[in-house]
């Protein structure tokens, strides 16, 4: 698989190569076309006030979208008719119109205006906006903060960067799904969580999929195929005037990812690769060989019970002067991670094109020769007419990986804590060793350890976007979508892994999955200016189709281990199944935004929602928000009275939106055939009654802009409540079913603040620093549940508290006679069940963020991120006195002092041990601040660029994870629910930027 893997690699690279040669003479030959006699080309320079070029600069032809941007040296090139104007806009300086006046060369200095920071167009989905005018809630990120990040999912990168979005990692195998969450849990069903993924205009399923492989219930990302390094920029709507436009897909919030365009006049070829290592950052502090032997030695002592070879074969039988470090075992490789990039893009004034291809690996950290490999290609390409009319728009985006992965082992906790004279798993040659294990009566901790997984994706994204323009400010504008994504997972179990003695055959586990959708959605785009009242509205509708089929069975019987796979030497197919489901969705939309002299703006929303997840009676609703901001900084009042205050802005929204994530079918009887020939069963309950949650979101905000806006400060507050909750609702025992799905008014509450700030701390002619903050203050309470303490979810959710909970034993310290850990039996009865766990602890945050700061000095960028974080987690590695490592912290207990209970491993101190598990006793400060992201660039002198024929080449090295503090004890206060699992890993690359 790997040899194929490789040859599909450099056949990628050569055609690719092939492609981009061909497009480099085509764009030469476009280049040279003779232009139209009223047209003439316009040259020139673009400095600072310093006389420093000024690189990106864009220069548009005013009322028109032909366009170019300036070079490393500020320089341009563009044509424009003789009597026409030119327009010069860059961030952070103020915009200027220039006729052309028949002049063949314009050169300019742009005046310094940091309020233009304000201007930067910001992706608000079905439109666009501005930071400056925006009424909802959308938060963003763009390529240079993520585009040379080593991770796999663009999601990842996203890590303490935005207020309000938690992003948590699913597991350390790469491919593996992050969970994101967007101001919160709104559902009381897992599935019912998820953001709506939207990639350059086309919505995704953003469901994790699903895998029988040791990533487990996280599931793979669907976002893994795609370039991290052709990301634009990342958008992610919150609030209500933000989402309500995407009706009921917008229920938890809404990712836009935009994927980078041409050049526009020109060509240009642009490289970029890095490698690098990845490594497990942290260990438990275990017992070595000596004091682990002492544990166990005390614990028969305080027992008064003999050993044997059937109790004590780690003291009898196992080499006594024996250590392994079993973490080190287990993930202390070291993963090599490896990326390369390359684009070519170019075009006219009316065509530009971006064609690009990357190649990306990743190892693992475990013991094998494992890993992840991911090949992509995307196109962009854009054409609008000399009339400026039609507008033609067209994103594809291809992603291909095999993720190689050892089958059915649980490589974490297990086998690390095994006891540190273990003898070893592997013979001299590299069989497991079954003899020593089996005569402790115990099987090989890796057994299973020959077990292949080979999952291959592929992933096709593609738009295709038509515009024209019917009269002035009327525009006809449609986006054809199709997505189709498929997963082949194939476990290859070979008898080999297992225990000879056992008679266990040869066998494969296969899991299909197949996605595929299609979208269209036409619109009608009007925009007007009425004195200083201006108008921007649009009305569309959407038609969407998504078709899934997944296909599971496992084969049985193989003679030989080279045949395990094909289906056709298999004995047995055994537990076949096949599971095809359709989904409709379609949707009537519209928005008007409104503003007066560009300071009082209302922006209103509204769409009707139909989807076939519903009984025919209650498939469409209607969800609609008002936004509204006043920049009451523009009043002449204010700035008379607050001279230093440069913005400031109030905005608010309130609105609803919808959520229909739920699984197909379910308003219909399911039936199932019988183990004998000729009958059915029923397997689901109908319920043609139930309907949409509905989620209703209110916002206030506040920002301002101090001196210049050289210091930004937003603060959000906001309100979610979700009703209407989609659960199974639960059903005597009598009727043969345990639920049937309902709407219950179950009402779940998303509450909290968000501040986000920027500041430009120094800037002169050689050094610029640069600082942002973000900090979310977030809470979730579940408000009503009607006969909770009835339904199945007792024991899960309690009416007042979060979602997110531990119902927890009062600990009630250690037993005087025993030693032993107590609890309170509240009820006195005699047992410990849910009645006596009285205590409620919040699993959630307190609050969460980042700190960000940019440093530039000459040729030389240097940025960290900071992401903090408060929480409590569990810790439970002291459970002394059984054949298991545990912390160094229990060896006071050799003394009888400190915290813990007298080493034991009788049945009563297992059953003390198992009820503080679940008690106050083991949670702990899991709060940590991490070194995110680091990153060291440096761009060669222009000079010598010149020389050498290159436009830009950077070198740069980056680090990722590579500080965390914590007094959280475990290994990952990231996934602090144990003590002995992690998510999280260091990686250090380096690599370079070429651009020709």
């Amino acid at each position: 698989m790997k040899n194929n893997y490789s040859r599909l690699k450099w056949v990628a690279l050569i055609i690719l190569g092939g492609i981009l040669f061909f497009l480099s003479k085509s764009a030469q030959a476009a280049t040279i076309t003779p232009l139209p006699l009223q047209q003439q080309a316009v040259v020139g320079v673009v400095q600072d006030q310093n006389g420093l070029p000024i690189p990106g600069v864009t220069i548009t032809v005013k009322n028109t979208s032909r366009g170019t941007v300036t070079n490393l040296d500020g320089e341009y090139s563009i044509t424009a008719p003789a009597n026409g104007t030119l327009v010069f806009s860059y961030i952070g300086f103020k915009t200027v119109e220039i006729p052309v006046d028949n002049n063949e060369e314009i050169s300019i200095q742009l005046e310094e205006d940091v309020s233009a920071l304000g201007e930067v167009k910001i992706n608000a989905g079905y439109y666009t906006t501005t930071e400056r005018e925006r009424t909802g809630n959308i938060s963003r990120v763009t390529a240079e903060e993520i585009e040379l990040q080593p991770v796999v999912s663009p999601i990842q990168a996203l890590q303490g960067r935005m207020a309000g979005v938690e992003i948590t990692p699913g597991g350390s195998n790469p491919g593996t799904a992050s969970t994101i969450r967007i101001r919160g849990t709104n559902s009381l069903r897992e599935e019912g969580n998820f953001p709506l993924y939207i990639i350059d205009g086309v919505p995704i399923n953003s469901i994790p999929v699903e895998t029988n492989t040791i990533i487990g219930n996280a599931g793979l990302d669907p976002l893994n195929n795609l370039n991290v390094s052709n990301i634009k920029s990342i958008e992610v709507l919150k609030d209500a005037d933000a989402t309500a436009i995407y009706g009921s897909r917008g229920a938890n919030g809404v990712i836009l990812i935009t994927t980078k365009k041409g050049r526009g006049i020109g060509t240009g070829i642009e490289a970029n690769f890095y490698t690098g290592v990845t490594t497990v950052p942290n260990r438990l502090d275990l017992l070595n060989t000596q004091e682990y032997l002492e544990i166990r030695r005390r614990a028969f002592e305080n027992d008064e019970v003999e050993p044997t070879e059937n109790n004590a074969y780690d003291l009898l039988l196992w080499d006594q002067d024996r250590y392994t470090d079993w973490q080190d075992f287990v993930f202390g490789g070291t993963s090599e991670t490896t990326n390369a990039n390359l684009t070519f893009s170019g075009g006219d004034e009316y065509t530009s094109y971006r064609l690009g291809g990357s190649y990306f690996t990743q190892g693992t950290v475990y013991p094998g020769d494992y890993d992840y490999q991911k090949v992509t290609g995307n196109l962009n390409l854009n054409h609008q007419s000399k009339d400026d009319k039609f507008n033609l728009n067209l994103s594809v985006n291809y992603g291909v990986d095999i993720n190689n992965l050892v089958g059915n082992i649980n490589l974490t906790s297990s086998i690390s804590r095994l006891p540190p004279n273990a003898p070893e798993v592997f013979n001299d040659d590299n069989t497991l060793n079954w003899e020593e294990w089996s005569l402790a009566g115990l099987d090989n901790p890796l057994e299973g350890n020959y077990n292949n997984s080979v999952t291959t994706t592929n992933n096709l994204i593609t738009n295709l976007s038509l515009s024209y323009k019917l009269i002035s400010n009327l525009r006809f504008k449609t986006n054809l979508g199709y997505t189709s994504f498929d997963s082949k997972e194939n476990i290859k179990l070979p008898r080999r892994s297992y225990n000879p003695a056992e008679a266990i055959d040869n066998s494969s586990s296969h899991l299909y999955t197949k996605r595929k959708s299609w979208i269209i959605e036409p619109q009608l785009i009007y925009n007007t200016s009425i004195g200083k009242l201006s108008i921007e509205s649009i009305i569309g509708a959407t038609l969407q189709e998504n078709n899934s089929n997944r296909i599971r069975f496992q084969g049985s019987g193989y003679s030989s281990e080279i045949l395990i796979g094909n289906l056709a030497a298999a004995e047995r197919i055994l537990n076949a199944e096949s599971v095809t489901t359709e989904y409709r969705y379609s949707a009537l939309f519209s928005r008007i935004g409104i503003n007066w002299q560009r300071k009082y703006y209302i922006n209103l929303t509204g769409r009707r929602d139909g989807s076939s997840r519903f009984g025919p009676d209650n498939r469409f609703s209607n969800f609609g928000a008002i936004g509204a901001a006043w920049i009451f900084s523009d009043e002449p009042f204010i700035k008379k009275a607050f001279p230093f205050l440069s913005f400031g802005k109030f905005r608010g929204s309130f609105g609803t939106t919808g959520n229909d994530q739920i699984g197909d079918y379910g308003y219909l009887d399911a039936y199932e055939a019988t183990v004998g020939p000729g009958g059915l069963y029923p397997t689901t309950l109908a319920n043609p009654n139930y309907s949409w949650e509905e989620n209703k979101k209110l916002e206030g905000a506040v920002e301002l802009g101090f001196f210049e806006d050289k210091f930004r400060l937003g603060v959000s507050w906001y309100r979610n409540r979700s009703d209407n909750q989609l659960v199974g609702y639960p059903l005597p025992a009598i009727t043969g079913f345990s639920s049937v799905q309902a709407n219950l008014p179950a009402t779940v509450e998303n509450t909290g603040w968000e501040i986000e700030a920027t500041s430009e701390n120094f800037r002169n002619d050689n050094f610029q620093w640069q600082t942002s903050f973000n900090i979310s203050f977030p809470r979730n309470e579940l408000v009503n549940y009607p006969d909770l303490e009835q339904s199945s979810f007792a024991n899960t959710y309690k009416v007042g508290h979060p979602l997110n909970i531990s119902l927890l034993y009062e600990y009630t310290g250690l037993d005087p006679e025993t030693g032993f850990y107590t609890v309170r039996d509240v009820n006195d009865d005699g047992s410990f069940d849910y009645q006596d766990r009285t205590i409620i602890q919040d699993l959630n945050r307190d609050f969460f963020g980042g700190i960000n700061n940019s440093f530039s000095y000459k040729n030389f960028s240097f940025q960290f991120l900071w992401e903090f974080v408060k929480q409590k987690g569990r810790f439970t590695v002291f459970n002394a006195g059984r054949p298991r490592n545990v912390s160094t912290k229990v060896l006071p207990a050799l003394e009888n002092e400190g915290n813990y209970q007298t080493i034991s491993q009788s049945r009563q101190a297992n059953t003390a041990f198992n009820f503080v598990e679940n008690s106050l006793f083991p949670i702990q400060d899991a709060s940590f601040l991490r070194l995110k992201t680091i990153s060291l660039g440096y761009n060669l002198s222009e000079e010598f660029l010149d020389k050498i024929g290159i436009e830009q080449l950077r070198l740069f090295t980056h680090g990722q994870n590579l500080i965390t503090l914590s007094p959280y004890e475990g290994m990952d206060p990231e996934f602090p629910s144990s003590g002995s699992s992690f998510r999280t890993l260091k990686t250090i690359t380096g690599g370079l930027q070429i651009i020709f």
